[in-house]
């Protein structure tokens, strides 16, 4: 059954109502598969799509120039505004036309103290634009979509790591790390997200903290790890060592796990083997298979090839059996999802 999902008074008083929140979980089906402990049914994944590489696309095809390659600043100005548009509602269309529900990501990944001190934002500044962040999502989801289908849109409240996610030189113990990212949990909470989604992680300690933080205030939370061309995260994790030692530590509190910023050819081989394979829900991959040192020295964009991508999402869809959430990360844009989201329909 679908139900609201979208709470414009915050998540907090939502749950202090009694009122229950409404994130992309909500949006699968329920079936009558025997389910387990975190609530997944086999067999009960309706194709959900989101966004692709958004700061790949504003840096190499929009021309801007993203200091700290930042997408949260375009949100001060009429024009940045615009040009966040036209990324974003061509995916929504795309939702719309193919009969998906659809995750809305806000663009605030590096919206968190150490880069918006970096970028000249103080703690009023940032919790100001991540406000905006949110009332900008909701504003363009119901400017493209008509109200019968403004309810397939789950809003969600992007959060990045406090270091580099390629090179972290700060590695923060659990407790630092929540600490750290509850100021912008706290945020998005009150600003009305129904879930958020910690992408590019690489190492578990900041993802448990991130995991503390969101559960302290209400917020479902997705965990995505990237990963190293030898399918390790760059701590020299596994994927299932990453995802099983943040559900021991928060009591399996996470909502899922997606697997983003690399190319599948780096993980399809180091897979889980026990239950963290059924936790992976999400995938947003990078277009290129080149390594992150290979695309962090790149000056021209490596697009890959969609066709070949989708594919590969295919492919893994038969090894992953919890996997419905579809987008990309760097180098893909509206003609891989599109690719991505015609290959999966076609196999159902």
């Amino acid at each position: 059954m679908r139900g609201e999902i979208l709470w414009p008074w915050g998540v907090r008083a939502a749950r202090l109502l009694g009122i229950e929140q409404r994130s992309w979980m909500s949006l699968v089906d329920e079936a009558p598969e025997r389910r387990d402990d975190r609530g997944m049914a086999a067999g009960a994944k309706a194709m959900t799509l989101t966004d692709a590489g958004l700061e790949t696309v504003l840096l190499f095809e929009e021309g801007v120039e993203l200091q700290c390659f930042a997408a949260f600043p375009l949100l001060d100005s009429d024009g940045g505004r615009a040009i966040l548009r036209r990324y974003y509602e061509p995916f929504l269309r795309l939702a719309r036309d193919r009969g998906a529900d659809f995750v809305l990501s806000s663009p605030t990944w590096r919206a968190n103290r150490d880069w918006g001190e970096e970028l000249g934002y103080d703690a009023a500044a940032l919790e100001a634009v991540n406000r905006r962040a949110v009332s900008f999502l909701e504003e363009m989801r119901d400017d493209v979509l008509a109200p019968g289908g403004r309810d397939r849109v789950v809003i969600e409240g992007c959060v990045g790591p406090r270091s580099d996610a390629y090179r972290p030189t700060l590695r923060m113990e659990v407790d630092q790390a929540e600490r750290y990212h509850s100021a912008q949990l706290q945020v998005l909470a009150d600003a009305g997200c129904a879930q958020a989604a910690a992408i590019t992680l690489s190492y578990a300690e900041e993802a448990v903290g991130i995991v503390s933080a969101a559960t302290a205030v209400g917020l479902p939370i997705v965990i995505g790890f990237t990963v190293e061309t030898d399918g390790r995260l760059p701590s020299g994790d596994s994927i299932e060592q990453a995802i099983d030692a943040v559900d021991r530590a928060t009591d399996g509190a996470a909502q899922s796990y997606m697997l983003n910023c690399a190319h599948p050819t780096h993980f399809a081989d180091a897979l889980p083997e026990g239950m963290a394979r059924n936790r992976i829900h999400a995938l947003r991959a990078n277009a290129s298979m080149k390594s992150h040192e290979e695309l962090d020295a790149a000056v021209e964009l490596d697009a890959g090839d969609p066709a070949d991508l989708a594919e590969r999402y295919v492919a893994l869809r038969r090894e992953l059996p919890g996997l419905h959430v579809l987008g990309g990360c760097c180098g893909t844009d509206i003609r891989h999802v599109t690719a991505i989201s015609d290959a999966w329909s076609a196999e159902t």
